[in-house]
């Protein structure tokens, strides 16, 4: 690893500033920062020439009559330049450069005697920016009301939006102008939840868009440690996004004691939508990783007991009761509801799968009391983590499993009773310690409890982080569900193997997601880190597998492979019921064959909301992977393969649509075959309506 720091410029001012540049390491992006005459903060940003974020205020507002929002002048101006590059534990690639041109305004407000600094980080790809807040006597403890940091566009931009929403981000995506996000608020709202909006023109990040003239524009942030996660109100007469936090119970953003700092606020740019998804500004822009030791944080493929209660042929609970309290009930008294799926029986035939097919991990949910009573009571007390139902042998499994070596992931679904997990969460990590998991899926499902609070707000994001760092000293990874979205804090605590945070498989369950949903999730949800999406359904028709669930999962089967490298995750599910992947074995090998560690990443084709075309290089052999997910209208796909080390030659197995595939009438029409290729080949593949392919490339 190496790492080279500049100090370019320091200048001691006292005085307002004017104007001050700083650009890019390859000079591509320029950032100007001024104060205007009320000595208010303001930045502006361009790339190649063309205006990205127009003269753009910056600034907080606190409560007891503290402003940061003017009265600055500067005190101090600091530039440095950065380089270094530094290596993953995890990743789609095997090292990573981070590269920027930095500037440090030291800023005063004299009669208040109140200092902040803001920083601002040059990349290649776009800029990140925070305020920071240093120890001193005039600003101490203070709580923020609302953040004013602006973001200006140059036009009317085509967006990529989810509605603002402070609980969930598993909406599925609109596609509209600017202006036009006020006029169908309601119509997302409707389609996909019924949460309210903060407003009539509030978003969530990560925002993508695309201007006319072609740039490709994203908006989110970075390192979301101990404050409010940001989304974005939109004045759409003047086209200007100012941040919106999510408040507390009381109407508070933020609760802070200096010295701390904000999350940076991260505008990425690029004219080539695959460099947008080649970006590292995220990961670059949170600190390195916390831990000395990472031996035991290893990316994970698994199967698991999970989508047969999703689609309702199974049950979570082990029996139907009435509202009972954990202790007061004996289990073992009570007679089975006949559904329940996570039995000693189906449990062993998931590991026997899993062992015989290559998969290092099994998910059992509804393993535990509670799942009887636990939905959408607000219930305080309702799972305590440790007990298992009379039919789940949760040492007898577990050592079942090791003897197939095979490890069982632990399942802990909080139902949203934050104060009860924290309460259990000790003796829960014991318990898996104890019998040899080393992997749990959190979830966060219903209303906050403390009441009142909400998924997205400070309290809850400290929550995350305390759960994630008590993990680590049991040596636990977590895959976190219904949390926060992610921005980049994986590559400070790696264990963080994957989250949710997004619109995901098991709503194909639910009515089905869009079929440009795979194409757009990478640009948006995937820019602050991997997805536990859980692909790899093969049937689609789900009166298939459950009688009274009449949902149909929009894509192609050959699509479904795609997903495993289109949608990176260390954490890849294979998430369909065994009985499904026993009826195409020829498909499942490609399941079985694909790796989820990568030491190289080409972004081949992509275009938000209509393909992407990924090629991903095994971590631990020469071994190549290619996917390509399309949306409803289809596409002709044409890649070179000049990603292949010269002079050697490969086999390629091609997973493609067949001549009559689509993803609403005949998503099972495939075809494979084996080509001969080197880096000099070329290759043309005409993907389905909602459909795709996947290529496994294997040097001879």
């Amino acid at each position: 690893m190496k790492t080279y720091f500049f100090a370019l410029a320091t200048l001691a001012l006292g005085m307002n500033l004017q104007a001050e540049e700083l650009f890019s390491p390859d000079n591509q992006i320029k950032l100007n920062v001024d104060l205007d005459n009320q000595g208010r903060p303001f930045y502006e940003l361009s790339y190649k020439g063309k205006e990205v974020i127009k003269r753009s205020g910056l600034g907080l507002e606190c409560k007891e009559n503290i402003s940061l929002m003017n009265g600055f002048s500067i005190s101090n101006i600091s530039k440095t330049s950065f380089d270094e590059t530094w290596a993953p534990v995890w990743g789609e690639v095997k090292e990573i450069r981070n590269n920027y041109n930095e500037i440090e305004l030291s800023l005063t407000q004299k009669k208040e005697k109140r200092d902040i600094v803001l920083r601002f980080r040059v990349y290649n790809d776009g800029i990140g920016f925070r305020y920071e807040f240093p120890e001193q006597k005039n600003l101490n403890y203070f709580v923020i009301k609302a953040e004013r940091t602006q973001f200006a566009m140059n036009g009317d931009h085509k967006a990529f939006w989810l509605p603002g929403d402070y609980d969930t981000q598993e909406y599925s995506t609109m596609i509209s102008k600017l202006s036009e996000i006020r006029g169908l608020m309601s119509s997302a709202i409707t389609e996909n939840s019924s949460q309210t909006p903060f407003s009539e023109t509030g978003v969530q990040t990560a925002l993508q868009m695309k201007s006319d003239d072609g740039l490709y524009i994203n908006i989110h942030e970075a390192a979301l440690i101990n404050y409010s996660c940001m989304s974005l109100d939109l004045d759409d007469k003047n086209m200007i996004f100012e941040s919106h936090l999510t408040p507390d119970v009381q109407g508070n953003m933020a609760y802070m004691q200096t010295p701390c700092n904000t999350p940076w606020r991260t505008v990425m740019v690029s004219d080539d939508a695959r460099e947008m998804l080649s970006s590292k500004l995220i990961l670059n822009l949170n600190d390195p990783c916390a831990y000395d030791n990472t031996e035991w944080i290893k990316p994970i493929k698994y199967v698991g007991v999970w989508w047969e209660m999703i689609t309702n042929k199974a049950s979570w609970a082990y029996c139907d009761l009435p509202a009972v309290k954990i202790g007061e009930t004996k289990f073992d008294m009570l007679t089975s509801n006949g559904r329940h799926a996570a039995n000693n029986e189906n449990v062993r035939r998931y590991i026997d799968f899993a062992a015989t097919h290559g998969f290092d991990a099994v998910l059992v949910e509804g393993w535990n009391v509670g799942w009887e009573d636990w939905f959408g009571k607000s219930k305080d007390y309702v799972f305590d983590f440790v007990t298992p139902y009379p039919d789940f042998d949760i040492k007898g499994l577990n050592e079942y499993a090791k003897s197939k070596g095979v490890k069982l992931m632990m399942h802990h679904e909080t139902s949203a009773s934050v104060r009860n997990y924290e309460r259990h969460l000790d003796n829960a990590f014991k318990l898996m310690v104890e019998h040899g998991y080393n992997s749990v899926k959190t979830g966060y499902v219903g209303n906050i409890i403390p009441r009142g609070e909400y998924h997205y707000g400070q309290w809850m994001v400290n929550h995350y982080q305390y759960v994630l760092e008590k993990a680590a000293e049991h040596k636990i990874m977590i895959n976190a569900h219904e949390a926060v979205r992610p921005t980049g804090l994986c590559r400070t605590y790696p264990n963080l193997i994957g989250n949710e945070s997004a619109r995901g498989t098991e709503y194909e369950s639910f009515g089905g997601n869009n079929p440009d949903h795979t194409t757009i999730l990478p640009f948006t949800r995937l820019m602050g880190g991997p997805m536990d999406y859980t692909p790899g359904i093969f049937e689609q028709n789900l009166s298939k597998v459950s009688p009274d669930n009449k949902s149909w999962v929009n894509t192609t089967i050959a699509r479904q492979l795609a997903l495993y490298v289109t949608m990176y995750s260390p954490l890849q599910m294979a998430a369909d019921i065994i009985e499904n992947y026993e009826r195409f074995p020829d498909m499942f090998q490609f399941i079985k064959d694909v790796p989820v560690d990568w030491q190289d990443t080409k972004i081949l084709e992509a275009e938000p909301g209509d393909y992407i075309t990924i090629a991903r290089k095994d971590k631990n052999s020469e071994n190549w992977f290619v996917g390509c997910t399309v949306d409803e209208n289809g596409y002709n796909s044409t890649i070179s393969f000049n990603f292949l080390t010269p002079g050697k030659k490969y086999e390629a197995t091609i997973y493609s649509d067949g001549k009559n595939a689509h993803y609403r009438n005949n998503p099972q029409d495939y075809q494979i075959k084996k080509i001969k290729i080197n880096s000099k080949s070329k290759y043309t593949q005409k993907c389905a309506p909602g459909g795709g392919y996947a290529i496994s490339i294997i040097e001879l």
